[in-house]
């Protein structure tokens, strides 16, 4: 039997129909085919880490992982921008130097 696998989202909106409390815990997992027990430890879950929907800090640090992320992203794009000009520079300077068939005499030959 393969193991299901249940979003975030699913989770919140299956434990936030419990707390409404239209449907019992058994009525709930009757109608989503999951074990009680299951959605007993989503609810556990999910009132442990309800602080974290109001935590600013929380934020403030996903904002700043981003922006380093997005920094760190924009200067590897740099360095391949001019890693790439570098490789094309030489490639051309070759062909001047040595002919258009400069690469072959770069390309390992088969032994034998």
């Amino acid at each position: 039997m393969k193991k299901r696998i249940f979003t975030a989202k699913f989770k919140a909106d299956v434990v936030l129909e419990l707390l409404e409390g239209e449907k019992t815990i058994n009525e709930l997992a009757s109608t989503h085919d999951l074990h009680p027990n299951m959605i007993r430890n989503w609810k556990k879950e999910f009132l442990e880490n309800a602080h974290n929907a109001f935590d600013d800090r929380h934020a403030a640090d996903l904002k700043e992982e981003l922006q380093f992320a997005k920094k760190e992203k924009e200067e590897v794009l740099g360095e391949v921008g001019r890693l790439t000009m570098h490789v094309n520079w030489l490639k051309k300077k070759s062909e001047e130097v040595l002919g258009p068939d400069w690469e072959s005499q770069f390309t390992p030959r088969p032994k034998g």
